[in-house]
C-alpha cells in the first residue's frame, strides 16, 4: 500500500507500508493500492483508556444524575444480564469505537457479579476482535473489594480466569482503612500475578478522599510503575497546596492518571447548587507537575451516561473546554492525550509513524489538529497492521467481509 500526500509533523509524505510495516517514508513504493490522504492529517490510532463494556447500550434512567443511583442501577440489574446479551452490545461498542479510530480499549468487567458471566462475555469479545483491536480487562470490583465478604476472592478468581489488570475502588469502600487495606490487597494480587493496577480512585466531589496518595506511597513501596488511577475527580476539589505536594509523588511513582470528561462533566457537582464544580482532575496542572496524564472515555448509553458515540476526540474535545486549554500550544499537545501518554501508560513498542513501526494509522479528513477538534470528523481510513479495516466511520472489515457499523444494537 502507498499513501501518498500524507501530512505527518506537518509535512506532506508519502508512506509506503509492505508486509505491514511502514517501510519507508517518501521512497519508491510499486503497488496497485494508491490511497490519496489529500495533503489531511495522518496520525497513529487512538487509544480509550478507561471503559465499560459489560454497561453499555444499557440506557436506564438515572434520575439524580449521581455515580451512585446509577452504581444502584447496575446493582440491580447486572446478574440478570445473559452472557449473549453482554457480547451483542460489547462487540457492537467496539465496532463503533474502532471505526472512530480507536485500535487499543482498556475495559472495566464488575467482578463482584458472583457468576463471573460478565468476565466470562469480555473474554469472548475480546478473542472475537483481536483482528480489529487490542483489549485489556481490568476485574473491577464494582462494590468494593471488602464491602461484602467474598469480593476479595471473587478478584482474584477474575485474575485467574484471564483477566489482564487488577482493579479496585477504595473510596467505596465503608472506611478509609478499608480503602487503604484495598489499595495494599490489590498490589499484592498484582504482585503475585504480575499484573498492571487499574484502579477507579477518589472518584467523588469529596474534597476529602485521598487514595492516590495511598496508591503513590504503595507505587513506590512495591516498585510497582505499572498503575492507571481513573478519574481521580476530588482532585478538582483539594487544595491548591495539597495538589502542589502530592503530584510531585504521583510523577514520581509513574502513575498514569485517566480522566474522563464526558463522564465526569456529566456526573459530578451533582450535589452543588451554582457555580457547579467541572469534577475533572485538573490536566495542565499535572501535566506542569510531571504526571502523565492519558483519557477513557467511560461509558455510551448506560445507567452513568445517557450518550456517547465511542470517539475519542469527542473525548478530547471535552477536556479542552473543561481545562480551558486553549492556547495553539495546548491545542496541538492536546493529541497526545489520546495517543501518545496512552501508548507509554500501555507500554505499547513502536507506536508511531516512523520507517520499521507496525503501520497503524489513521487517515483523517482534516488539515491539522485544530480542525480534527473543530469538526470532530471520524477517519476517512482506519489502518491496522497495513490493513484498512475501517472507513469514514460507516463500514468496518469483521471477520473478513465489509459491514455496516451500527449505532447500536439491534
Amino acid at each position: 500500500m502507498l499513501i501518498k500526500n500524507a501530512k505527518v509533523n506537518e509535512k506532506i509524505v508519502s508512506i509506503c507500508i509492505e508486509n505491514g510495516k511502514i517501510s519507508c517514508l517518501n521512497c519508491e513504493c510499486p503497488t496497485d493500492e494508491v490511497i490519496d490522504a489529500e495533503n489531511h492529517l495522518v496520525i497513529p490510532p487512538y487509544f480509550n483508556m478507561h471503559f465499560h463494556l459489560d454497561s453499555v447500550f444499557l440506557p436506564i434512567s438515572n434520575k439524580s444524575g449521581t455515580l451512585w443511583e446509577g452504581i444502584q442501577i447496575w446493582k440491580e440489574v447486572k446478574g440478570k444480564l445473559s452472557e449473549e446479551d453482554v457480547i451483542k452490545r460489547a462487540l457492537t461498542a467496539v465496532k463503533l469505537m474502532v471505526s472512530q479510530g480507536t485500535l487499543w480499549i482498556k475495559t472495566h468487567v464488575d467482578v463482584t457479579e458472583k457468576s463471573l458471566t460478565l468476565l466470562k462475555a469480555l473474554l469472548k469479545v475480546k478473542e472475537m476482535t483481536k483482528d480489529i483491536v487490542e483489549i485489556q480487562i481490568t476485574a473491577f470490583p464494582q462494590d468494593g473489594i471488602y464491602t461484602e465478604k467474598g469480593n476479595d476472592e471473587l478478584l482474584r478468581k477474575a485474575i485467574e480466569q484471564g483477566a489482564d489488570n487488577v482493579g479496585l475502588i477504595p473510596h467505596n469502600e465503608i472506611t478509609r482503612e478499608d480503602g487503604v487495606k484495598s489499595i495494599k490487597f490489590a498490589f499484592d494480587l498484582a504482585k503475585e500475578y504480575n499484573k498492571d493496577i487499574d484502579g477507579h480512585i477518589d472518584e467523588t466531589d469529596d474534597p476529602n478522599s485521598r487514595f492516590l496518595e495511598v496508591l503513590a506511597k504503595y507505587s513506590l513501596e512495591y516498585n510497582w510503575n505499572r498503575v492507571t488511577a481513573g478519574h481521580v475527580t476530588a482532585m478538582h476539589s483539594w487544595d491548591s497546596a495539597y495538589r502542589f505536594r502530592i503530584l510531585p509523588i504521583v510523577a514520581k511513582a509513574g502513575i498514569t492518571v485517566v480522566p474522563n470528561p464526558l463522564i465526569n462533566a456529566m456526573l459530578q457537582g451533582r450535589f452543588d447548587n451554582y457555580p457547579k464544580r467541572r469534577g475533572m482532575a485538573p490536566i495542565k496542572e499535572m501535566i506542569k507537575f510531571g504526571v502523565n496524564v492519558a483519557l477513557g472515555h467511560d461509558c455510551i448509553m448506560d445507567p452513568w451516561y445517557p450518550l456517547g458515540i465511542g470517539s475519542m476526540p469527542q473525548v478530547l474535545f471535552m477536556a479542552i473546554h473543561l481545562d480551558q486549554m486553549s492556547t495553539l500550544e495546548d491545542l496541538q499537545n492536546s493529541i497526545n492525550l489520546i495517543t501518545y501518554n496512552s501508548a507509554k501508560a500501555w507500554r505499547v513498542k513502536n507506536y508511531g509513524i516512523k520507517e520499521g513501526y507496525p503501520a497503524n494509522l489513521l487517515i483523517t479528513n482534516d488539515d491539522d489538529i485544530i480542525d480534527l477538534l473543530r469538526f470532530l470528523d471520524p477517519p476517512a481510513y482506519v489502518i491496522r497492521n497495513g490493513k484498512i479495516i475501517a472507513k469514514d466511520g460507516k463500514e468496518i472489515l469483521f471477520n473478513g467481509k465489509w459491514e455496516k457499523v451500527k449505532r447500536k444494537p439491534e
